[in-house]
């Protein structure tokens, strides 16, 4: 996946969602589709391949939307969590949000977040995780308005062997 030597979980999104997420629930605003769904931007996957799907927030969505994985095991030293994921923001008022939830506490850690990029295109991040707890992570989008072309968009979520 990162390297031929290690295991890691891929979600692309291509068939359905991938084991890590427990359930693939939309009611939020979270939609599967392709550039070519006539929904708007982005028109194409991190590829530039517009039959490939990913995730954007669906066009009817109240403002955000959460993805929520499998409850992860305490990270260890060997084995730190890696998630690697593409992303797509609207250049106005597009927002994702990466959050940490540990098993011992009810409120949401941020651990990483971007907002409005000035052009759009897909960007990659890597975020790390270290935790001595069960935990899990937890992707939002939102977006403040609500025209045609203002979209938050993921695609290729990677969690190495340490998640």
């Amino acid at each position: 996946c990162f390297n031929s030597g290690s295991s890691c979980e891929k979600c692309d999104f291509e068939t359905d969602l991938c084991k890590a997420f427990r359930e693939f629930n939309l009611k939020p605003g979270w939609i599967r589709r392709n550039g070519q769904s006539g929904m708007g931007p982005p028109y194409s996957d991190h590829n530039g391949n517009n039959s490939a799907y990913f995730l954007s927030l669906s066009s009817d969505m109240r403002s955000s939307a959460t993805l929520r994985t499998n409850v992860f095991l305490p990270s260890d030293k060997e084995h730190v969590c890696q998630i690697t994921f593409h992303y797509w923001i609207s250049q106005m008022s597009g927002t994702l949000t990466v959050g940490l939830q540990k098993h011992s506490e009810d409120s949401i850690t941020n651990i990483w977040q971007v907002s409005g990029e000035p052009q759009n295109q897909w960007k990659a991040n890597t975020i790390t995780i270290n935790s001595t707890e069960n935990y899990e992570v937890i992707f939002q989008g939102m977006v403040e308005t609500q025209r045609q072309d203002e979209t938050v968009a993921i695609d290729d979520i990677t969690f190495s062997e340490g998640c």
